[in-house]
């Protein structure tokens, strides 16, 4: 049996163990040794963030040919409309190639959802909304890049699930242990 880690990853946070002097890091949040991401946030992204001490797991939940989904809380500048939306479900293209399709709806925002240190940019005549998004591959910023080119841009990028693992009950800067 595998040990795993499931950690809230707030914004700001570099998904590495090692220093750099400028941004905290796993090492801030997680004393444990011998554990390591499977994947990757953003340092701009939030949310969960699976780590393991066993390296077969973590290849396999990183490896695109598993295509674990991903679902995401997105907040989004402007309100996507059905066509926007049906665009992201079929797959959009980018300048390193055409994503798989996503399943992708409006949300309300999500209940209870905290606080980020700094706070999303408000900007009076602009509305926000917000999008549940679950991809099944990992290209570099892709679900960003996604709402770019259907013309709504992300202000706040949450991963709420991998897989089976979810944010339930993990509040920021704080971990589960679990069995896999």
């Amino acid at each position: 049996m595998s040990q795993a880690l499931l950690f809230n990853k707030p914004y700001g946070v570099i998904c590495q163990f090692s220093r750099d002097g400028l941004h905290p890091t796993l090492a801030d949040y997680i004393l444990l040794p011998d554990f390591y991401p499977a994947g990757r946030l953003d340092t701009d992204s939030e949310g969960l963030l699976l780590l393991t001490d066993d390296g077969k797991l973590q290849h396999r939940i990183t490896d695109p040919r598993h295509k674990l989904p991903k679902t995401y809380w997105v907040q989004v500048e402007g309100v996507p409309d059905e066509p926007a939306l049906q665009r992201l479900r079929c797959g959009v293209q980018l300048k390193d190639g055409l994503t798989l399709p996503a399943e992708a709806a409006l949300m309300e925002e999500p209940p209870g959802l905290w606080q980020r240190d700094p706070p999303v940019r408000f900007r009076k005549d602009i509305p926000t909304s917000w999008l549940k998004l679950t991809i099944r591959e990992g290209k570099n910023r892709q679900v960003r890049r996604m709402t770019a080119a259907v013309g709504f841009p992300t202000l706040r990028l949450i991963r709420y699930a991998i897989g089976e693992w979810s944010l339930i009950g993990i509040a920021p800067g704080k971990w589960l242990d679990t069995d896999i």
